[in-house]
């Protein structure tokens, strides 16, 4: 566990390295609950007799719960900061934790799914707004950092499904109750060195907010492009992480513990993309990783439905490594374009992630039970084809008229 000191607070010139990782853990201890349950699909599907369009239900049940909520979240905190919010969010992911163990129907398994989403979009606004207060201007770096720790949490959870969920059912989830409790006492130090952030701060002079260059249609058109390269992005995982499994065991003739392998093999590639990503958007511009991102998965998307079991493997990698270079480049370049609106910002993009890959789920799931999984995966092969509507969106010069730095 990361030691987070309150007195470290005052030194927000430069990056708090300590303040990150300790985000950047929780969020994989976060994200590592959230993943428990699409990881118990492939048990519950045959437990209660469901049918992809239930699964389909589940996941956006929880998705679109965190997705409605976070913005909310994020606008609320951005007027009336709440340094403990973070660790309100663990008690909501204990709870969901809980009710997954002990569900035994459908709805139970919703009502399940939904707290968690509740804990979910608290933590992300709130999450990404303490990574941003500790970047030290390094705004790509801390975003992917924290973004990060989530992959790795998700990439996880095909491990913990495959060998320890699956073979001892789902009551063992009760035992990441435990985790639950880490995450809070992580996170109850990071709202401690938040709380002395801004007691550090009061009476001081309140940093300039950059003023918004942008008219109001082309926010509104710059917004409408965001959404529709999230769209591609999340649709596309949200394909994998709850349908991957299914493809690879009807494709492939799999166990569903050795499909879990090949969903953890694309789950690690998109924490490593994540990583790689922001660092480059520092550097190089935020456009620039948008860009090579999402057009530059297409290729593989459309050759992955077509591979055999080793080839649908790389492919998976590529796809998972480049895909996933993009959202923290997504996420800076959206505050930048409404400054002073970071958790309101942070929520909206978040939100719509979780909820367009929600409602991806569930659209996927009726349209595999009508004409097969297999089929859906050549479907979603096309969505990157969205990512060329980045040409679309303003450039540094724009947003930035007076210091030309990188968007």
């Amino acid at each position: 566990m990361v030691a987070v000191s309150s007195k470290a607070a005052p030194a927000v010139q430069r990056t708090s390295l300590a303040v990150l990782f300790a985000v950047s853990a929780s969020h994989l201890l976060n994200d590592l609950m959230q993943f428990l349950l699409p990881a118990l699909y492939p048990l519950l599907k045959d437990a209660y007799g469901l049918d992809y369009v239930q699964i389909g239900l589940i996941t956006l049940a929880q998705q679109m719960t965190a997705s409605l909520l976070q913005p909310l979240v994020g606008y609320y905190t951005d007027k009336n900061p709440m340094p403990y919010a973070l660790a309100i969010s663990m008690v909501f992911a204990l709870v969901g934790v809980i009710l997954i163990a002990t569900a035994n129907n459908f709805g139970l398994l919703i009502l399940a799914a939904m707290v968690g989403g509740i804990g979910s979009a608290i933590f992300h606004p709130e999450a990404s707004r303490v990574s941003r207060l500790a970047s030290g201007g390094k705004l790509g770096f801390a975003q992917s950092l924290f973004q990060v720790g989530g992959n790795l949490g998700t990439s996880i959870g095909p491990l913990v499904a495959a060998y320890f969920l699956l073979p001892r059912g789902q009551t063992s989830t009760a035992w990441f109750a435990i985790v639950a409790l880490a995450a809070l006492v992580l996170l109850t130090a990071v709202g401690r060195w938040y709380a002395a952030h801004q007691r550090a701060n009061i009476g001081r002079p309140v940093a300039k907010v950059a003023k918004q260059v942008l008219t109001q249609k082309r926010l509104v058109i710059s917004f409408l492009v965001i959404g529709a390269l999230l769209l591609s992005k999340y649709v596309y995982i949200s394909s994998i992480t709850s349908y991957y499994t299914f493809f690879m065991i009807e494709k492939f003739s799999l166990s569903a513990e050795d499909s879990q392998l090949y969903l953890f093999l694309f789950l690690g590639a998109i924490a490593a993309g994540t990583l790689i990503g922001g660092p480059v958007g520092d550097r190089f511009g935020r456009l620039t990783v948008i860009w090579c991102s999402i057009v530059g998965a297409l290729p593989f998307t459309l050759l992955l439905p077509h591979l055999d079991l080793f080839g649908t493997a790389v492919a998976s990698v590529l796809v998972g490594l480049i895909l996933s270079s993009a959202f923290s480049a997504i996420v800076v370049y959206a505050q930048e374009l409404i400054p002073g609106k970071v958790g309101m910002v942070a929520g909206f993009v978040f939100g719509f992630a979780f909820g367009i890959g929600a409602i991806g789920a569930a659209v996927l799931g009726a349209l595999a039970d009508s004409i097969g999984i297999i089929a859906v995966f050549n479907i979603c092969a096309f969505l990157p084809f969205l990512g060329f509507l980045t040409i679309f969106l303003p450039r540094a010069a724009e947003l930035h008229p007076t210091q030309g730095e990188p968007a």
